[in-house]
């Protein structure tokens, strides 16, 4: 197979295409773009190649909400989120002697891809996702324990990605799927 040229144009990969996808139905749910503009943008995204493809179906569209990243950290003790609570584009978990409880089985998941960070020392994290997730786990780095996760036998189209990556040093982490 030939090299691609040095002048080539950056491909894109679906993560980029998803997210273009998300934008432009937002903007079209916040009432920017009407439902015929909605339309050639999604074809024009869909057929993208090129990151530049991408970059002009969104032209035009206001920046995307800047509060994207939350941090929750703790000396020692629990962290826990459960219920109804709006998860961040990128979530970072610190915690020194503490157990950690992330529930996003109810939680709102406004972004294809959530991305979470976790810096634990001792005490393990458990972590339940929506049924329809996709986990990616790769990024993770456990020290002392290993980490628990199964994927599901048969998954759901149509839910979020959730990326989890960071340093565990003694503690467990475990992650499943939301029975309901």
């Amino acid at each position: 197979m030939a090299p691609l040229p040095e002048d080539s144009p950056q491909l894109i990969g679906e993560d980029a295409r998803d997210t273009a996808v998300q934008r432009l139905q937002e903007a079209y749910a916040e009432g920017l773009i009407s439902h015929k503009e909605l339309d050639e943008r999604l074809h024009q995204v869909l057929i993208a190649k090129a990151h530049g493809e991408l970059v002009s179906a969104l032209a035009s569209l206001p920046a995307e909400h800047p509060n994207t990243t939350s941090m929750i950290a703790a000396a020692g003790g629990r962290i826990q989120r459960r219920g109804l609570w709006r998860v961040p584009r990128l979530l970072k978990v610190e915690s020194a002697y503490g157990r950690v409880r992330l529930d996003l089985s109810r939680a709102i998941i406004e972004h294809p891809v959530v991305d979470i960070e976790l810096q634990l020392g001792t005490g393990g994290a458990r972590i339940t996702v929506p049924r329809n997730a996709v986990v990616d786990v790769e990024g993770v780095r456990t020290e002392w324990k290993d980490l628990r996760y199964r994927t599901p036998r048969r998954s759901l189209p149509g839910g979020p990605k959730i990326r989890i990556s960071g340093t565990m040093g003694f503690g467990r982490l475990k992650i499943r799927h939301a029975r309901r």
